[in-house]
């Protein structure tokens, strides 16, 4: 049996926000492709020769180096520049902390791709053909979470070949997750991991390698095998391991991303894309069944709490099942105001306690 609501503390710290930063650079370096080339109409980024990689720093002293793997991108001959990450990609080296990275920081449900735009001047790179490398100052704008920021970067442009140009930052550069809206899921990671103090700023270092369009590109041979380019994830996946499924029930649980209306058990609009990203989870684990399990605050009687929290878990299988999931892999459970995971102190220790979790066990024969 897998549980979520009594150990949710227990798991390993995951690192924070850091693609999104490089994500920016990455738009910016994108400029000085397309002067690079001098004659070629259009760019393309080679996410197996790219790497964007990104440090977070927990309890104050311990960094984590982590990468986003799926990278797409373009320059036109008209100077506009267009990079997406996406965030479903985010790789940590274990899934555990990729998941969370991937449900609790950036919300993925809600916002699955990053992307940085840019206007190119061409006369920025007009002497990169003679010199092979510049060094200069782009600016951009980084959609992530909802939120555009302009932001500017220094960067390296070289030269690789005639129809190569390498796009790197020439030192990390520092985002704020502040500046889109973060800082309550940097506490969601802290809370799930059990850890303190990981820093709300992330360093982002990138090297972007663009294609003149048409062209081969030529193998990176410093880049070890399977260090870089893309990956597969989720969507591209027939069915996940028991333990990928534990992993991703475990922080779906810990999103409160499901909303009711107040004192009521209907379901509010906007847990759409959770309940969305629960059903494709359940497809791909038809050998478990899912118990929707509903929890209140303390206020009100207990009689009453348990009843709501019924209503409110049943009204979660029901959506589920209307949706398409089996019947027999799904139930439901309240239980009132049992199990809080945070003291009934404040308003929001209360909201803490008032969730939708989902638990696990095998399907019987």
């Amino acid at each position: 049996m897998f549980e979520v609501a009594t150990d949710w503390r227990r798991a390993k710290p995951a690192p924070q926000a850091i693609g999104l930063i490089g994500i920016a650079l990455l738009g910016l370096l994108f400029c000085g492709l397309e002067t690079a080339a001098g004659a070629a109409p259009n760019w393309t980024l080679d996410p197996s020769a790219s790497v964007l990689t990104y440090q977070s720093v927990k309890k104050n002293t311990i960094v984590e180096t982590n990468k986003i793997r799926n990278i797409t991108g373009t320059l036109s001959s008209a100077g506009d520049a267009k990079i997406s990450f996406d965030l479903n990609s985010v790789d940590t080296g274990v899934d555990l902390r990729n998941v969370r990275m991937r449900f609790l920081f950036f919300e993925t449900f809600n916002y699955p791709t990053a992307e940085v735009t840019a206007k190119v001047n061409p006369a920025a790179f007009a002497d990169l053909a003679s010199k092979r490398r510049v060094k200069t100052t782009l600016p951009f704008r980084l959609n992530l979470h909802g939120v555009d920021k302009e932001l500017e970067a220094s960067v390296v442009v070289t030269m690789i070949s005639d129809t190569q140009v390498s796009v790197a930052s020439e030192a990390p550069v520092a985002v704020r997750v502040e500046d889109f809206g973060l800082l309550p899921n940097v506490e969601k990671l802290q809370q799930a991991a059990n850890v303190t103090n990981i820093v709300p700023t992330a360093s982002v270092s990138f090297d972007f390698v663009f294609a003149v369009d048409g062209s081969k590109p030529a193998a990176i041979q410093t880049v070890a095998a399977g260090a870089v380019g893309p990956v597969t994830t989720d969507a591209a996946k027939a069915n996940f391991s028991d333990e990928e499924c534990l992993n991703r029930f475990a922080v779906l649980s810990r999103t409160g991303a499901i909303y009711f209306r107040p004192a009521s058990a209907r379901l509010d609009a906007r847990s759409r894309p959770l309940l969305t990203e629960v059903e494709g989870v359940v497809g791909k684990c038809p050998t478990l069944k899912v118990e929707v399990s509903g929890y209140t605050d303390s206020d009100g009687s207990p009689e009453a709490n348990k009843l709501l929290s019924e209503r409110r878990a049943q009204a979660v299988a029901d959506a589920l099942i209307v949706d398409g999931v089996p019947r027999n892999q799904i139930s439901a459970a309240g239980y009132g105001e049992e199990r809080p995971v945070a003291a009934n102190d404040t308003p929001k220790n209360k909201a803490l306690n008032r969730r939708i979790e989902f638990s696990t066990s095998k399907l019987a024969n």
